[in-house]
């Protein structure tokens, strides 16, 4: 069975690729912070020389702090898929590179597919998209996926912010004006290990299905929760921040349901499942 090489393995998402691939029978290493600094040339030989697979789940995803760090953001988001795709070209792996939708700053309701045109609004946004071009022009086997609004067992995500500040507030708001489709890391995870199987290649949008906003999430999250408390909308001129926030992340995922050999699923049937198996009893 081939070896797979997890960058940022123990993060959310590349937790559940790990726990997935290894079920499947793959052999996993996994790469993270602080044995492993992407910064480091020799890291990433040896990353690249030990696997027949590399997924680059690592990037620099603090998204404010970025604003103020724009030379280390670009190094690790933009450089690093390129090294990683030189290398690989060479020696002949495939590589999957985990994007986002911070590459988009549009502020229509239309669906964006991969054809629609980036245009990042802060700094984490354009490396990411300077990596996902450094990774192309780098000539290897690749595949890139951008995802939105992840949540999952090992990290910290919109629900399990929601739920923290619903716990010690006595009344939240929360912003009604961005719009997306709040996704299970595992839902991913499944497209990841699918596009190995099958080697595909190509830009790729993958989301859960159907479009909501901040608000209406944390109002599903409350819900779900049994927590009863008031909550508001407002607009995200509310929470000014350093770094600006796209307000329209609604995927058009009609390509990759073409390829992919499990029905996406619904934002609203997975996040209960999520509630449910995560926080049952709590409050």
């Amino acid at each position: 069975m081939a070896t797979i090489g997890i960058t940022g393995g123990r993060g959310m998402l590349g937790s559940d690729i790990k726990v997935k691939a290894e079920a499947d029978g793959y052999n996993v290493n996994i790469y993270d912070l602080p044995e492993f600094d992407l910064r480091d040339k020799k890291n990433i030989d040896e990353i690249v020389e030990a696997n027949d697979i590399i997924i680059n789940c690592a990037a620099y995803t603090a998204v404010d702090k970025a604003e103020s760090e724009k030379e280390l953001c670009e190094e690790i988001n933009a450089e690093v898929p390129g090294k990683i795709g030189k290398l690989a070209a060479e020696q002949n792996k495939y590589v999957v590179h985990i994007s986002t939708d911070f590459v988009f700053g549009d502020n229509s309701s239309d669906p964006l597919n991969e054809l629609s045109p980036a245009n990042p609004l802060s700094i984490y946004g354009s490396t990411k998209l300077n990596g996902e071009k450094n990774l192309i022009d780098s000539g290897c086997l690749n595949a890139i996926i951008r995802v939105q609004w992840t949540y999952g067992k090992n990290g910290n995500h919109f629900v399990s912010k929601i739920i923290e500040l619903a716990n010690k507030m006595p009344e939240l708001k929360v912003v009604a004006d961005q719009y997306g489709a709040p996704t299970p890391t595992t839902a991913a995870a499944d497209a990841v290990i699918c596009f190995i199987k099958k080697q595909i290649t190509g830009l790729y949008h993958f989301a859960a299905d159907g479009y909501t906003n901040r608000y209406e999430t944390a109002k599903f999250i409350l819900n779900e929760m049994n927590i009863n408390i008031p909550l508001s909308p407002c607009d995200s001129s509310c929470f000014p921040a350093p770094a600006k926030r796209p307000l329209n992340s609604r995927f058009d995922c009609s390509k990759i349901d073409q390829v992919l050999d499990f029905k996406r699923p619904d934002w609203k049937d997975a996040m209960k499942k999520f509630i449910a198996d995560n926080y049952h009893g709590q409050h």
